[in-house]
């Protein structure tokens, strides 16, 4: 039986589970800094009279750092470990995001959000390319979900911190706060281990062994003493190229443009969720209570999707969650009173993110081991331009008539078009080994 094998017939026990809440928390405090200046920015647009354009790219220029770092990471992950750049890249966004607290000006705190931003783009697809890479087949959509359920538990640290400490203490503590998670990297290297699979590819066979036998004995399984590997030549190259040759052009086409718009769509709603508020009448204590349940409906959204994912398949979850959270928009965008603001913004946020923990599963699953954290990071990438344009559009749009109706029209038609593109190009990846559906 060869090392992949084994790793994948391991039982689902306390190895799996810890590696879930120690990448998970790590999760979770890289959507707590996403989350963090949403809340922030609203304070300190009134602090430092910033115009929307001024807004617009304190939010952009974040993006710009995650879709660079999405890209080197990616690459990186599949030179050096999924590990090491998983704790390197907390380490990253976590002391600049510290540093925005002494920003003096806007200029400071626009170059220290790009560095947070090569922070943030790069952990996410290393994160779940590692924990994808553990998780046998049969429970891998279902807990890719659960690690992607970690991001709602972030934005809701950053909406209650946002809540108790802005108000009291000011925005430049909650940017402190946030710098904490660098003291985590220690939890990181003391508790992840490397990829098995990436340790194959790069030759690491002794290495890869000892840990498998490691892993069987924690376990309780038959501690095998052979090593066998399947053959993994001419596939340790890592290149642009492969990303759009053969039949892993069509998927990662079918990625890019689901990557777009979900992070297009989720960034320019959530994003600009606290500041549409205020512009719509609501006080910024008010904003901040709505956005706040708001995310808590997120937390059942994964739970369902954790669910179906491996009950009705990647596909039709997805592209279904998705169309979903379209009607949800139009109708958010409609609403008039308050309870309809909730009823449509808590389904908003319900299927919206249930789908990013399904898109989270079944984009590893599109690549072999050798270019699956780059060609994640890419697909990131591509997601994060969508980041990088959506708040632009989104400030210009804030000052037409009726602005509030058409911005969520926009992101209605948007949605539609990304559930279309999953049922015209998707693959169903259900139940499949990472070896025979990445190639």
């Amino acid at each position: 039986m060869d090392l992949v094998s084994r790793v994948q017939r391991l039982p689902i026990g306390k190895f799996h589970y810890t590696l879930l809440w120690v990448i998970g928390l790590g999760w979770m405090f890289d959507a707590m800094d996403t989350g963090l200046i949403s809340f922030i920015l609203t304070t300190m647009a009134d602090e430092w009279q910033m115009s929307a354009a001024q807004k617009g790219w304190v939010v952009s220029i974040t993006f710009v750092g995650m879709a660079i770092g999405a890209v080197f990471a990616g690459g990186l992950a599949d030179r050096i470990g999924r590990r090491t750049v998983f704790a390197m890249t907390l380490l990253i966004y976590s002391l600049a995001t510290a540093l925005c607290a002494f920003a003096p000006n806007l200029t400071w705190l626009l170059l220290f959000r790009f560095i947070v931003g090569l922070g943030l783009g790069g952990q996410l697809p290393v994160a779940v390319t590692l924990v994808s890479e553990y998780i046998p087949a049969h429970v891998r959509g279902r807990f890719i979900v659960l690690l992607e359920s970690f991001w709602g538990l972030g934005w809701l640290v950053a909406a209650l911190m946002s809540y108790f400490v802005i108000p009291n203490y000011g925005w430049h503590i909650a940017f402190l706060l946030g710098g904490l998670p660098a003291l985590y990297v220690f939890m990181i290297l003391k508790k992840v281990p490397e990829s098995v699979p990436y340790l194959i590819n790069r030759g690491r066979i002794a290495e890869a062994h000892a840990l498998v036998q490691k892993l069987e004995r924690q376990c309780g399984v038959e501690v095998i003493e052979q090593i066998e590997v399947k053959a993994v030549a001419d596939k340790q190259s890592v290149s642009f190229r492969q990303l759009w040759s053969g039949p892993l052009a069509r998927r990662s086409l079918m990625l890019w443009l689901i990557w777009f718009g979900i992070v297009y769509s989720y960034y320019g709603i959530f994003t600009w969720l606290p500041s549409l508020l205020v512009k719509q009448g609501y006080s910024i204590v008010q904003s901040f209570e709505y956005v706040l349940i708001m995310i808590l409906a997120q937390l059942p959204g994964y739970v369902v999707a954790a669910w179906l994912v491996e009950k009705l398949g990647r596909k039709p979850t997805l592209a279904g969650f998705i169309a979903l959270c379209a009607m949800a928009a139009y109708f958010f965008g409609q609403a008039n009173s308050v309870n309809m603001i909730m009823f449509w913004g808590c389904l908003m946020s319900f299927f919206n993110l249930g789908a990013w923990g399904v898109l989270y599963t079944y984009t590893p699953e599109q690549y072999p081991t050798n270019i699956r954290a780059f060609g994640s990071g890419w697909a990131s990438a591509i997601g994060r331009m969508g980041g990088i344009v959506a708040p632009l559009v989104v400030t210009h749009m804030m000052v037409m008539n009726n602005g509030f109706s058409h911005i969520f029209i926009m992101f209605t038609v948007v949605l539609l078009s990304v559930a279309l593109v999953i049922v015209l190009l998707g693959e169903e990846t259900q139940g499949k080994t990472l070896e025979s559906i990445g190639l």
